[in-house]
């Protein structure tokens, strides 16, 4: 995953990103994402639905098959959040890299479905969050997260976030694959009052 090296005095993370991604697609999948590592910002949005500003992942890194995903999300002082979280004093909220690790459990979870179009990943729970260090506009977020449970339509992660080598957060995320609503409801004809 990670290896360390110091060079004049700073430590240099390395990031392992040999795994091949056609090990870790379904056999059905023809999105023509399989082979390819790392994942950028255009290739997450043909697996996750989300879209700026709630998109919160930049690239993915390293994936293993039903066990575990390494995703990256770049925090610039630019983020809407920052605005108001607060002023003179910005900080990442906590739910956000929640949310950030969650994508990243829900983008493993899609990549085994060929249906994924069809499909979204929503929270069943959240448990055991903690927040051990502040997140601020330069920091880069390493969102690692391991399989707990495997079904095809559910899941249990942990989930860690780093900045460097620092533990700044980390949860245990349940959720659910669910079908997608239709995009608009029909019409409905209105009621005569004769």
């Amino acid at each position: 995953m990670l290896s360390y090296s110091n060079v004049g005095g700073y430590q240099t993370v390395h990031y392992n990103v040999a795994v091949p991604f056609r090990e870790t697609m379904s056999n059905n999948d023809n999105s023509g994402l399989a082979g390819k590592v790392p994942l950028e910002n255009t290739d997450i949005q043909a697996i996750l639905p989300h879209r700026y500003p709630m998109l919160l992942l930049d690239r993915i890194v390293e994936v293993k098959r039903q066990q575990g995903i390494v995703a990256i999300k770049n925090v610039t002082a630019n983020e809407p959040f920052f605005a108001g979280h607060f002023p003179g004093h910005p900080i990442m909220p906590g739910v956000l890299i929640v949310e950030a690790l969650a994508q990243a459990g829900a983008a493993l979870l899609l990549l085994e479905n060929p249906d994924r179009e069809r499909k979204l990943v929503v929270f069943t729970g959240i448990e055991k969050a903690r927040f051990r260090k502040p997140v601020v506009p330069g920091d880069q977020l390493r969102l690692e997260i391991e399989v707990l449970a495997w079904r095809s339509t559910a899941g249990r992660m942990q989930g860690y976030a780093y900045v460097g080598d620092k533990l700044a957060a980390e949860a245990v995320l349940s959720c659910a694959i669910v079908d997608r609503q239709r995009e608009a409801a029909e019409p409905q004809p209105a009621l005569s009052s004769s």
